[in-house]
C-alpha cells in the first residue's frame, strides 16, 4: 500500500486539539497520517510477538539452559 495514495475520509478529532495543531503551524493531516502509521506498527509488533511468543520463549529457555550459541567466541 503507497502512502502517497491519498484517498479522502471523515475522521472525527477533537476541534480544540485540531485549532491548537493550526495555531503551532502543524500539518494537520500529515500529523494524522503520522500518528496512524505509528499506531499500525504498534499493533503490528504486538500481534507479532503474541504470534510469536513460544518460540521466543523456546529461545530463552535454550539460552538459559545452554547459555548463549557461540559464546565462547565473545570478546566483551
Amino acid at each position: 500500500m503507497s502512502i502517497h495514495a491519498r484517498k479522502p475520509h471523515d475522521v472525527t478529532v477533537s476541534e480544540a486539539l485540531v485549532a491548537e495543531a493550526v495555531e503551532l503551524g502543524l500539518d494537520v493531516t500529515g500529523a494524522a497520517e503520522k500518528g496512524i502509521a505509528l499506531a499500525i506498527k504498534a499493533e503490528k509488533e504486538r500481534r507479532w510477538k503474541i504470534e510469536n511468543a513460544e518460540a521466543i520463549q523456546a529461545s530463552n529457555d535454550y539460552v538459559a539452559k545452554h547459555g548463549l550459541p557461540l559464546a565462547k567466541y565473545r570478546l566483551f
